[in-house]
């Protein structure tokens, strides 16, 4: 996947130093925006209130994707005015060689920003008043139209205009609704995330972007400051004006990632690099299709029958849940790093090194003892 938003070749240093950037403002902020938000929703009542399908025995603060968000818009909104005030002398003046490139580039960052600013508040509606599946299909269809139409962001452009945007769409949609689907346990979804993210800006590090390692670190950085007070017990909640606008961030964020560079010598396959990097994701979403297919239920209808649900099932306790899940993230991510920049032989055996973590997630969630009562 590859595309040429937000992409531009720039020193080691500089690309580091934007990064930690990034991830320091964004945590800080993130942080201290969860804390007042959860102070917020238990004066006003916005609380997710147990019942149906849900574990937790008390009403918990909703309203964590509003700092997520908000974090992650004010902190690239910051960004853009730093570049723009960026000149040829005085302390910024280090980023004045990329100024031309924001500019020119600026329009379709705006489109991916109002296609987040469109679902996080389609999420805020349905945290208020559930929305049907189908209502938030068409939301994320008309968010993935807006990028892919409006700022340009495909993949698989040499299969032509038409394949490419159906492609795109499919890609988008669905890694919105997988990691949607990945909040159904404290701390689950908001760390998934920020590991993604992370290798995703590394990804993009190693092939001398600079614009997309800013974007995923900042994204990084939003989540983890909300998963300080999520982590099991969690004390707030993303709901879905977190769980969607940040997957679909993630999603764009690996079209906008380069993967396969010649120049580079980097090789082609390097384009399944996503594909590693949310394994775990998209086994979850597969999973639980199949689980509730089988089971004769409707596919997009809440349960407790994800793979986190299932392990817990089989004995584990929620905080050994949530970081298997997370280690097993951080392990098909390591061998996306290395997958553009080796030999065919050696990118075999990274696809089976995944495979088989997948197929260890299977077993765990398979054996054991099983658990008759729901937690």
């Amino acid at each position: 996947m590859n595309s040429q938003l937000l992409n531009s070749q720039v020193s080691p240093l500089i690309a580091i130093t934007v990064s930690l950037g990034c991830l320091v403002t964004s945590l800080g902020l993130s942080t201290v925006l969860t804390w007042a938000v959860r102070k917020w929703s238990h004066r006003w009542g916005f609380l997710d209130v147990p019942g149906g399908h849900k574990a937790h025995a008390a009403p918990i603060a909703l309203g964590g994707g509003i700092a997520i968000v908000w974090t992650f818009m004010l902190i690239v909104a910051g960004g853009v005015v730093v570049m723009l005030l960026a000149g040829r002398g005085g302390p910024l003046g280090w980023l004045a060689v990329y100024k031309a490139g924001m500019i020119a580039k600026l329009p379709s960052l705006l489109m991916v920003m109002a296609a987040v600013l469109f679902l996080h508040a389609v999420g805020l509606v349905d945290d208020v008043r559930p929305l049907g599946p189908r209502t938030k299909l068409i939301a994320q269809t008309l968010a993935a139209g807006l990028v892919v139409f409006g700022a340009h962001v495909r993949i698989a452009e040499l299969l032509g205009p038409g394949p490419s945007i159906v492609l795109t769409m499919l890609w988008l949609v669905g890694i919105c609704n997988s990691v949607n689907l990945m909040d159904n346990a404290d701390g689950l979804c908001a760390g998934v995330v920020a590991i993604a993210a992370a290798f995703l800006a590394v990804s993009a590090l190693q092939v001398g972007q600079i614009f997309v390692p800013a974007l995923a670190w900042t994204l990084a950085g939003s989540v983890l400051g909300f998963l300080l007070f999520n982590f099991p017990p969690a004390r707030i909640f993303m709901g879905d004006a977190g769980s969607l606008p940040i997957g679909f961030l993630l999603g764009v964020s690996t079209v906008m990632t380069t993967y396969y560079n010649p120049a580079l010598k980097t090789e082609p396959y390097g384009l399944a690099a996503p594909l590693f990097i949310l394994a775990v994701p998209l086994y979850d979403t597969i999973t639980v299709l199949v689980h509730r297919y089988k089971a004769g239920v409707p596919l997009f209808k809440g349960d407790r029958r994800h793979f986190s649900h299932r392990l817990l099932r089989r004995g584990m306790g929620g905080g050994a849940m949530v970081l298997t899940i997370y280690l097993a993230t951080a392990t098909t991510g390591l061998s996306a790093l290395l997958l553009p920049w080796v030999g065919w032989a050696a990118a075999v055996v990274l696809v089976i090194q995944c495979i088989c973590v997948l197929c260890v997630v299977a077993i765990l969630e398979s054996t054991g003892t099983h658990e008759k009562t729901t937690k």
